[in-house]
């Protein structure tokens, strides 16, 4: 009898890898190849390309990337080990175009415009609410170049308390978790980037909920959320960003030069 977990007409890229290599490769709360290639339906991917995957677990999208698209990828992420990634790289047999680097996204390693793309899954709600941090990160693209997110979200902003069936699920990091059109303004307002594109999964929670039952049956409190919540709330979303070429962008500031001068304590 076939294996038939994680086999959906929606996704037909991923459909074709082993389910068991997709579990080994788990690293937070969605299945990570069919975000990416929700993802890249909204991005222009040619072969060569150098694409910056921020914020990617275990590797698995970053193996996707190069496998599917031809493109060279850095697969950076700070919680999970750049040595097990490294040999699921070599194993996958992209180790020519997949380069595992351990870093924080806050503090990249990477040159100003070195990147043609930058693809983030599941992981920039995290790092990406910060005001100014679409200011630091696309400093890392080219002008024209684009940044595409896709992960757990909220199909509508919560207005005051978390609705009951949510609460035992529910915990402060969360509110990190932003609907399609919050997202959209974050980024409009920066002037950074046109937006082309902030949408929802269609029957994204069902999705999260197939996801959940296969790699974390145990996981009843946000089993339930999801089966009470039926999309009120819970999804997935994206949102795409192409950096505008008349975007003007400073260079972070890391140390404030200083030089020390002693002066009277008090007066008299």
């Amino acid at each position: 009898m076939s294996d038939e977990r994680f086999v959906s007409e929606k996704f037909p890229r991923s459909s074709k890898y082993h389910p068991d290599w997709i579990v080994a490769g788990v690293s937070g709360g969605a299945n990570s190849l069919w975000l990416t290639e929700w993802l890249v339906g909204a991005l222009e991917l040619r072969p060569g390309m150098r694409v910056l995957d921020l914020g990617c677990g275990s590797g698995v999208s970053s193996v996707f990337l190069c496998r599917e698209f031809g493109v060279p990828v850095w697969a950076t992420d700070l919680w999970f080990g750049v040595a097990e990634r490294l040999q699921r790289v070599r194993d996958a047999g992209v180790a020519e175009g997949v380069f595992p680097m351990h870093a924080d996204a806050r503090a990249l390693p990477f040159a100003a415009e070195f990147f043609d793309a930058i693809v983030s899954i599941d992981s920039y709600p995290y790092y990406g609410t910060d005001d100014f941090y679409l200011g630091y990160l696309a400093r890392l693209v080219k002008p024209g170049g684009q940044i595409g997110v896709a992960g757990a979200g909220m199909m509508r902003e919560i207005e005051g308390a978390v609705p009951e069936h949510l609460r035992a699920w529910w915990t402060p990091d969360l509110w990190c978790l932003h609907s399609a059109a919050w997202w959209r303004r974050h980024w409009e307002k920066s002037g950074i980037v046109d937006i082309e594109l902030a949408d929802t999964m269609p029957d994204g929670w069902q999705r999260w909920l197939d996801w959940h039952r296969i790699i974390a049956p145990d996981n009843l409190a946000e089993i339930q959320a999801l089966e009470a919540d039926r999309g009120n709330y819970l999804g997935y979303v994206r949102f795409v960003g192409r950096r505008r070429a008349d975007a003007v962008l400073e260079e972070p500031v890391v140390s404030v030069p200083t030089q020390y001068t002693k002066k009277p304590l008090l007066r008299g």
